[in-house]
């Protein structure tokens, strides 16, 4: 019989990893099975205070920096740097379980299982580990996404995260004092950072694939556009009078989806993903139209044409609505590779765990895409079914969830023992 000290085995860590999702997952759960916690809002901070204690609860300790992102360090060779990671808690309204979620408790339980192995082995890492809950990497309540990240990496300047206001004008420091995490912690000194996160794809699942190993990103641009107008009566004003800010927008929505649907040779991604409309009345012309639009292809030089043809479509746009039209281009980045030494060290891994693996770039952003630029960073992938995701119905079975989570625990007890140094 096993005794109470020995380590436990696969099949213990993986039912506590479950049993630790299935709790998480009940923070601002939703009827429709998915979640609803948006960042700083009251169910973020419950999930937030339940990290705190289960990181403190396996020896780490707790810290916040100015923006809120929440780090659990554990330190074993004093002095030294951490190999840090994480993802995100906080959803889309009325997002999914897995998305950002399953990276940061993945994060936690392989940290953990990786600093067991090394105080079993006797020797002392050359670097520590700690894990991160990145603050609003979604951008739905606050943007732009992938704040928390971006203030971190030296990208966006703490105060104007800080200032940025919600829809109902509830600054981001107002949020974070009302949950209670905010600080003053800097974060720790960084020898690299590893994120596993879903796919929110169909290639991992279509191909038969457990592991996504990301080598590089697509291309994104993010704009704020506005429509004026002018606000009249819609019953009596004449047609050849009105300056329909709706109807201008509804014409630059189509130019948008029409942009995509051209695009042969190269994959072009577009949306308007969000619309406020004022004064919203069931009588009234609408006056102003705020909308956000994203354009994304994995090649940067097709998505820079593709948003001078949508600049250049706008004079007409304004011309047949009667409006003036306003893009701003709020943030973006490019095609930008992953460092190959960490996809490498990430596929022998997955090899020595029998996982099938493919090397796949990432469409959607995330908060690996700006830590890639300031330290050595490992991007992986666990299957999404039917590509589902930003959605209640999102879901990753859990064969998948533990494959991924031992081979990111792989990854980095290696990371710590500074594999990466060796490759360069």
């Amino acid at each position: 019989m096993r005794s109470d000290s020995a380590s436990p085995t696969p099949d213990e860590q993986n039912a506590a990893l479950l049993k630790d999702f299935a709790t998480l997952s009940a923070f601002g759960a939703t009827p429709g099975g998915g979640v609803d916690r948006q960042a700083a809002t009251a169910a973020d901070g419950e999930q937030r205070a339940w990290l705190h204690h289960w990181l403190i609860g396996h020896g780490f300790e707790v810290h916040y920096d100015a923006v809120g992102n929440q780090f659990g360090l554990f330190t074993i060779t004093p002095g030294a740097p951490y190999v840090l990671s994480g993802s995100h808690l906080d959803s889309q309204p009325l997002g999914g379980r897995y998305d950002g979620a399953y990276g940061v408790l993945a994060a936690a339980h392989a940290a953990h299982r990786a600093v067991k192995r090394w105080r079993s082995s006797g020797a002392s890492p050359r670097y520590n580990v700690a894990v991160v809950n990145w603050f609003n990497e979604e951008g739905s309540r606050f943007k732009p996404s992938m704040m928390g990240s971006a203030v971190f990496t030296g990208k966006l300047p703490a105060e104007t995260a800080l200032a940025t206001t919600d829809p109902a004008g509830t600054s981001v420091r107002a949020a974070l004092r009302e949950i209670g995490t905010i600080g003053d912690h800097t974060g720790p000194e960084l020898a690299a950072y590893a994120e596993i996160h879903i796919e929110q794809g169909r290639e991992l699942e279509n191909a038969g694939t457990t592991i996504g190993l990301v080598g590089s990103t697509w291309a994104a641009r993010k704009y704020q556009v506005i429509v004026r107008g002018e606000q009249s009566h819609t019953g009596s004003t004449i047609m050849a009078d009105r300056r329909d800010a709706l109807f201008g927008a509804s014409l630059l929505v189509v130019a948008v989806r029409e942009l995509a649907e051209r695009a042969a040779a190269v994959p072009l991604h577009t949306s308007v993903s969000e619309m406020y409309v004022e004064p919203n009345s069931p009588v009234v012309v609408a006056r102003e139209v705020r909308m956000h639009l994203d354009l994304r292809s994995p090649d940067e030089d097709f998505l820079d044409d593709a948003a001078k043809e949508l600049a250049e479509s706008v004079s007409g746009i304004e011309e047949r609505a009667a409006v003036d039209i306003e893009v701003v281009q709020t943030h973006g980045w490019g095609v930008a590779p992953f460092p190959q030494a960490g996809v490498d060290l990430a596929a022998e891994a997955a090899d020595e765990l029998g996982l099938r693996h493919r090397t796949m770039m990432t469409i959607a952003g995330h908060d690996s895409v700006n830590m890639k630029d300031v330290t050595p960073a490992v991007m992986l992938f666990v299957p999404s079914v039917d590509g589902i995701s930003h959605n209640e119905g999102e879901f990753t079975p859990d064969h998948d969830i533990c494959a991924g989570t031992d081979l990111l625990t792989e990854v980095l007890h290696r990371l710590m023992s500074g594999a990466l140094e060796s490759r360069r």
